[in-house]
């Protein structure tokens, strides 16, 4: 395997670092209380990946079984635990545990503990995945067509409630 093609062509760099403190208000607080920073957002990297921090708050319900045709998906665990679906089986990540889904895996994430917990999301290439945190609350009110379509639009493909996976 080798490098991609250069993009940057300069002789010299550029500044264009971005930064992002650690103290920065979360961008979206979600109606169960789950906050979702974007550390590195679609318009930051230019559409290279995005990077978020999700901490979730007890018992917080997180996403059902999905998968998605054009992106990736990684979950890195930074606090508490978290029940990840693997495509098989439901396991427990906790600090320091990772799982990367590859396009058109199935997965699914939620906070059945009676802890916190935080945890980071990675999505390759970086799609603009903030409407859709910003906005999926207020479609699940909508009707049933129109939250499917707007799930569409932003990749993310649902099983049926009839096909969930169900914990053993």
């Amino acid at each position: 395997m080798s490098y991609p093609e250069p993009r940057y062509l300069g002789d010299k760099g550029e500044i264009n670092a971005v930064f992002r403190s650690a103290a920065a208000e979360p961008d979206i607080v979600s109606p169960s209380g789950t906050t979702t920073h974007y550390l590195a957002g679609h318009a930051t990297t230019g559409g290279e990946f995005g990077l978020y921090k999700v901490d979730m708050g007890p018992k917080a319900p997180g996403a059902r079984t999905h998968f998605h045709r054009s992106i990736s998906e990684s979950f890195y665990v930074l606090s508490g635990e978290v029940r990840l679906f693997n495509g098989e089986r439901w396991i427990t990540g906790g600090p320091g545990d990772f799982l990367y889904v590859p396009v058109g895996g199935l997965h699914a994430f939620k906070n059945d503990s009676d802890e916190p917990l935080s945890m980071l999301m990675l999505f390759s290439p970086g799609a603009p995945r903030e409407e859709y945190f910003e906005k999926v609350a207020d479609f699940a009110q909508r009707s049933r067509a129109e939250l499917k379509d707007f799930q569409i639009r932003h990749d993310s493909y649902f099983l049926d409630m009839m096909d969930e996976p169900r914990e053993k």
